[in-house]
């Protein structure tokens, strides 16, 4: 039961998470696998973000994959096209969707529900057809081309090893902030907003406030995201921000676990490795992804991760119970 509640002390499960970040390249065979975990490391800091909104907050959004994109076109753009350092594309970067996402996340906060959901699935398409149709800063359909290496205080990214160590700080830079968040007097202010807003505002919680604060910053993490996976990739096609990774990354924070951070780095990492494991059912990526929603909402609603936790328990408990009858038999 103590290894079950280790991960309930925020503290003690970052350390031993940071640990295992730490000695996981060990066990890599080949450079694809990093190349697997570096993408994985990179949906992590979006579906934290996303949790934090979601799952603490209960405000649904269907486009996050836009902000996502904004924040690796922006930085791509500028080092494509004016040779700016990556550091000044991602101060750049956050700065405009950080702006851009308080505007929106005004009045669109307002709405609840489906509603919310339909509002920022607008956001998401009108995104996208930018990306498309904005052939002289993003290339247009063909993609966006020349983006220059990571390279941070005069050190180049070059190898698959030290950008996964890059991307593991951004990490846990991203878990450590919002585990604080989680425990502060916000964090309980987002879970009252979730039970009810209304009951919230009479207890004096400022619900505009924080869904806008929640929600901008759930975008921050998101264009973070976006920069890391442009200067990895070093190249951007409007299709790999589009509508099905919104509902993706939405996906990986119900099936992880919503309200829980530890949840959503488990969902993120079984949907972005799971595909490598059905390759056979390549044509049929959505369907699986579908099934497998149905399957955990019917048998697991609460999450994979607790309910793999709540299954754990319960045999531990009924292993207990025997124990104690035979040793009262006896």
């Amino acid at each position: 039961m103590r290894a079950l509640s280790i991960m309930r002390t925020p503290y003690s499960g970052f350390v031993l998470f940071s640990i295992l970040l730490l000695l996981l390249p060990f066990t890599v065979a080949n450079d694809y696998y990093f190349n697997v975990l570096i993408i994985i490391g990179i949906n992590s800091i979006i579906v934290i973000g996303l949790d934090l909104l979601v799952g603490y907050t209960g405000q649904i959004s269907l486009g996050h994959a836009a902000f996502y994109g904004l924040g690796a076109y922006i930085t791509g753009i500028l080092s494509a096209r004016w040779a700016w350092p990556p550091i000044a594309g991602l101060l750049v970067a956050l700065v405009i969707v950080g702006i851009l996402a308080f505007l929106i996340g005004i009045p669109t906060l307002k709405l609840h529900g489906h509603y919310l959901a339909m509002a920022t699935l607008g956001l998401g398409i009108i995104v996208f057809i930018l990306f498309q149709e904005l052939n002289f800063l993003t290339g247009g359909p063909s993609g966006l081309v020349g983006i220059a290496p990571m390279s941070l205080f005069g050190f180049t990214f070059d190898s698959d090893l030290s950008y996964y160590y890059l991307v593991c700080v951004f990490l846990l830079a991203t878990l450590l902030l919002s585990i604080n968040v989680v425990r502060s007097r916000v964090g309980r202010a987002l879970r009252a907003i979730h039970g009810s807003e209304i009951a919230a505002s009479v207890l004096g919680v400022n619900v505009s406030r924080f869904k806008v604060g929640i929600f901008v910053l759930s975008t921050l993490y998101a264009v973070t995201a976006g920069w890391l996976y442009a200067h990895y990739i070093a190249f951007l096609s409007p299709s790999s921000f589009g509508f099905m990774f919104s509902i993706k990354l939405i996906t990986m924070v119900v099936i992880g676990s919503l309200g829980s951070l530890w949840g959503a780095i488990f969902g993120a990492a079984l949907l972005t490795s799971l595909p490598e494991f059905l390759v056979v059912f390549e044509h049929y990526e959505t369907s699986v992804f579908g099934l497998i929603l149905i399957l955990v909402m019917i048998f697991m609603p609460r999450g994979l991760l607790r309910g793999l936790e709540d299954l754990v328990r319960k045999l531990i408990s009924m292993l207990r119970k025997d124990l104690k009858e035979r040793s009262l038999t006896s």
